[in-house]
């Protein structure tokens, strides 16, 4: 039988698993796939959160204990968090000694309603670093304006930083700045360079999904045509512009004191459109050193059925970039595109992380009167 996760990643694409919950801890799930599936990290953001502390009752006991100290709903959800994501790292363990600290990464994220707010962002990432107390976390930090300087502060402080929720290449070289900025000083700073690591989360799905609807309001034949093309042509750009920067003789200086590259990764691959086969998001984006964070279902797909491609990043640059040239012609402000997804973006993150709350609340105050 033919093992397709083991060739994606003999072809230098690790395989995350974009999902948490208690239950997948307390029953053994994370660690099978980590054994069986070539899992090697996890990413969480707050809708994730969301689900699992609103679908299960896995959290009862800590919620009562909780509610007996008369905690606050905003520490009670950190705690929560940071347990599972503690014991996660604990699980994902053996993959980042494996890896010497590549791999093996578990992420956690800022609360998304600092995501312009410089000073507390990092403030929270120091918190969480502290919380967690596990050398293969990563804190995510939002890619918008104010998380920029953020990136680079928690960073200087010798923190692990996947940057998420970049949909630009110019924000993403901004993004790219800041880590290289970052690791400049916590080199400084006198950290071990070697021990510091970040991913960018360059996502995927949602540019589809926001430009093919444009593509279908202006209603041409040439429109329509290049539906699903943007998002692949997006990051394939992004992997053109890492190879760039990541070439460089500022680089290279980081890279011999022991710094590993931020490696970019593709967030947000499970298809929305049903007309689109359920791996193409994975089978398009081969690349050496990158991510590819999926959803168990996308995992299962492309252990399935999928098909390993190589160079199906780099040897497409030329039809990426005719791509963007063709949705321009046809009249798709990419600029716009990307502002609404971001501003799309903080805002779900902000209203879940409000339903993760409002539901933490209610389970305390029933707790408290048990």
């Amino acid at each position: 039988m033919t093992d397709r996760l083991a060739e994606l990643s003999a072809q230098g694409v690790a395989v995350w698993l974009d999902d948490l919950s208690r239950v997948r801890l307390t029953s053994g799930s994370l660690d099978k796939m980590r054994r069986e599936q070539h899992m090697v990290g996890v990413t969480t953001n707050p809708s994730i959160f969301q689900k699992a502390l609103s679908d299960a009752d896995a959290y009862d006991e800590q919620v009562r204990d909780l509610a007996a100290q008369r905690v606050t709903v905003e520490e009670a959800v950190r705690l929560m968090t940071a347990a599972d994501v503690r014991a996660a790292a604990d699980v994902m363990r053996p993959a980042y000694d494996a890896s010497n600290g590549v791999d093996g990464r578990v992420s956690i994220e800022v609360d998304p309603r600092k995501a312009h707010e410089t000073e507390s962002t990092v403030a929270e990432a120091k918190t969480l670093w502290w919380l967690v107390d596990r050398p293969n976390v990563f804190i995510k930090i939002p890619a918008t304006l104010a998380g920029l300087p953020a990136i680079t502060s928690t960073l200087a402080a010798g923190i692990s930083v996947n940057v998420t929720l970049i949909f630009s290449l110019e924000r993403y070289r901004a993004v790219m700045e800041a880590f290289l900025a970052g690791l400049e000083q916590a080199k400084a700073n006198g950290h071990d360079l070697s021990k510091i690591g970040s991913v960018a989360s360059f996502f995927v799905s949602r540019v589809d999904t926001e430009v093919d609807k444009r593509l279908d309001k202006i209603g041409t034949d040439e429109a329509k045509a290049l539906k699903g093309k943007a998002a692949i042509a997006n990051a394939r750009l992004a992997y053109e512009a890492y190879e760039e920067v990541f070439g460089t003789d500022r680089w290279k200086a980081l890279e011999s004191a022991g710094a590993h590259p931020q490696r970019p990764l593709w967030a947000s691959t499970s298809t929305k459109n049903p007309d689109f086969p359920d791996t193409i998001y994975v089978e398009e984006l081969i690349a050496p050193g990158t991510v590819n964070t999926m959803p168990e279902s996308v995992i299962m797909a492309f252990a399935d059925h999928g098909t390993t491609k190589p160079g199906s990043i780099q040897n497409n640059y030329a039809d990426a970039k005719q791509v963007f040239a063709d949705l321009a012609a046809a009249g798709i402000d990419f600029d716009d595109v990307v502002k609404v997804l971001e501003e799309e973006g903080v805002e779900k993150f902000e209203a879940s992380w409000k339903e993760l709350l409002e539901h933490v609340d209610k389970s305390l105050k029933v707790g408290s009167s048990v």
